[in-house]
């Protein structure tokens, strides 16, 4: 009995060595889970932080005549930036008809949550500040100082910054140009946007320098591509000399319609950009649109390695080209004077 009892002693002693043993047990099997556990998701965490961390940026664009002449270079200086659309970076894109259709078209981009916008003129800047005050915004645009978007060129502030084409001074030197070719040119049409408050500025200059050049010029004004048709008409009917197209949107994204005008009516043409002087054009007088455009991704660049874009001054392009198409010229019965050649960055023969 007494060795029966001791067993039952004995067996019952251990007994909070074996819970203590069982709830070492169940901690290391615990352990052991939460391990796997980390090493099954570890993959799935490191998908979803990858998708996570791929920009979605945001392109407003005006117009929709062609939108790649615009987007195209600044896919060109993203790809020079080594980005992969796709794989680093995503690009939502949105396209307005009309000005009317900006603020609607970007606050769409705000509702996505990008994490960039890059927008292209003063009206597609304006609306997009307005839409956001904190995703960082990229513009090409006119003088952002002017129109309240920036505190300073050096020193943006807020959440925009970008490339200011300040080009109201260049105006009268256009005029200047143009009637150094064509001496008997007393009457300039005048093909801009007067929506767009930069072009207002332009004009002015332009004003300006007619005034003291004895030339008369007249407006005719378009707001929409649907407004080119009836602009046509206006031009036929004022039997202007000369035309001079500004620096627009709507007019460097309807190119050939415009320069197919000129040729047909024989209308010498004075232009911002040099596409239309390779369109066949007679002579531009201006910055290259495309540089402007690829030179955003720079920005992009820096934005989405942690700058703010108040801290990015806003830039200014240096170079203003002179491009002459001498072939026009001969077509139209022009001599361009030999001076003017010698200042030509290019000479389309």
């Amino acid at each position: 009995m007494r060795t029966n009892v001791g067993g039952v002693h004995d067996a019952r002693r251990p007994a909070g060595g074996r819970r203590a043993a069982a709830l070492l047990w169940c901690r290391a099997a615990l352990c052991i889970v939460t391990l796997a556990l980390g090493f099954l998701l570890a993959p799935l965490e490191s998908d979803g932080q990858a998708a996570a961390k791929v920009p979605r940026i945001g392109c407003l664009l005006p117009t929709t005549a062609d939108a790649a002449l615009l987007l195209e270079p600044f896919r060109e200086g993203l790809r020079e930036r080594h980005y992969v659309e796709g794989q680093d970076i995503t690009i939502e894109d949105r396209i307005a008809e009309r000005d009317d259709q900006l603020l609607d078209l970007v606050t769409e981009l705000v509702q996505l949550q990008v994490d960039l916008i890059v927008v292209w003129g003063t009206p597609s800047a304006q609306a997009a500040q307005h839409a956001t005050r904190t995703i960082p915004i990229v513009a090409v645009m006119g003088d952002p100082v002017e129109m309240g978007l920036v505190a300073s060129l050096a020193r943006p502030g807020g959440n925009l910054t970008g490339v200011s084409v300040q080009i109201a001074e260049t105006a009268g030197k256009r005029l200047e140009l143009l009637k150094a070719a064509v001496p008997q040119a007393s009457r300039v049409a005048v093909l801009w946007n007067a929506a767009n408050p930069n072009k207002a500025l332009e004009w002015q200059e332009t004003q300006s320098a007619a005034q003291a050049l004895g030339v008369t010029l007249q407006s005719v004004e378009v707001r929409t591509p649907d407004d080119l048709e009836r602009a046509f008409a206006a031009l036929t009917r004022g039997r202007a000399d000369a035309l001079i197209t500004l620096a627009e949107a709507i007019t460097v994204l309807h190119v050939r319609q415009i320069v197919d005008f000129t040729t047909q009516h024989r209308l010498p043409m004075m232009a911002a950009q040099r596409e239309f002087v390779e369109a066949g054009g007679l002579m531009s007088y201006g910055v290259r649109v495309r540089d402007l455009y690829r030179h955003l991704a720079v920005y992009v660049d820096k934005i989405l390695k942690g700058a703010k874009p108040g801290d990015l001054p806003v830039e200014q392009p240096m170079k203003f080209e002179l491009v002459i198409n001498l072939k026009t010229a001969q077509a139209l019965g022009i001599t361009i004077p030999p001076t003017l050649l010698f200042q030509a960055d290019e000479v389309i023969r």
